[in-house]
């Protein structure tokens, strides 16, 4: 039987969030949604007219026998933009606002020790202002959402450039 457990992301646009944890052993399913507002079973359009708030996000079910919470934790600050609380990229405002979404109170601290450590790095000049948060319920987004990156996978790639968020994790995680 596999050992199974959640995680949520949000960071910025749940098309984005989807591909760089898709193909990793222990990953069991990624599903785009929205979370952390106070809407029951929001849609697109409501969580995009700020007035739900809740943020988009992804659910990455994972069996921590194969990746371990903290590798999920140090990919995720690879997808994003630490330093903005104002959204991600082109995508502005609270639907599109960074955070960590945690489970438990190992998934907090594993996070909060993570946020310490890149603060301590030196790696942004900036503060580290993603928020790590409780989770609360996560609802799954339309489907046309899911999977977009392979569904739409010539838009998907000019979107990530277009939106700045290509070149962004180029040129801060060249390694």
């Amino acid at each position: 039987m596999v050992n199974e457990q959640r995680a949520i992301f949000a960071g910025g646009c749940f098309w984005c969030m989807v591909q760089p944890f898709d193909s990793l052993a222990g990953i069991i399913s990624i599903t785009s949604g929205y979370t952390g507002g106070h809407v029951e079973n929001p849609t697109y359009r409501k969580v995009t007219s700020g007035r739900t708030g809740h943020t988009e996000a992804v659910e990455i079910v994972y069996d921590p026998d194969e990746i371990s919470y903290k590798d999920l934790v140090e990919i995720y600050w690879r997808q994003t933009d630490p330093t903005d609380a104002g959204g991600q990229f082109a995508d502005r405002g609270d639907s599109y606002r960074p955070v960590i979404f945690y489970q438990d109170e190992h998934q907090k601290q594993v996070a909060e020790e993570s946020k310490r450590e890149l603060e301590q790095s030196g790696k942004f000049s900036e503060p580290i202002v993603t928020k790590i948060e409780k989770a609360k319920p996560f609802y799954p987004a339309e489907d046309y959402h899911q999977d977009y990156y392979k569904k739409e996978s010539a838009h998907y790639k000019r979107y990530s450039v277009g939106s700045g968020r290509a070149h962004f994790i180029e040129k801060t995680w060249k390694n």
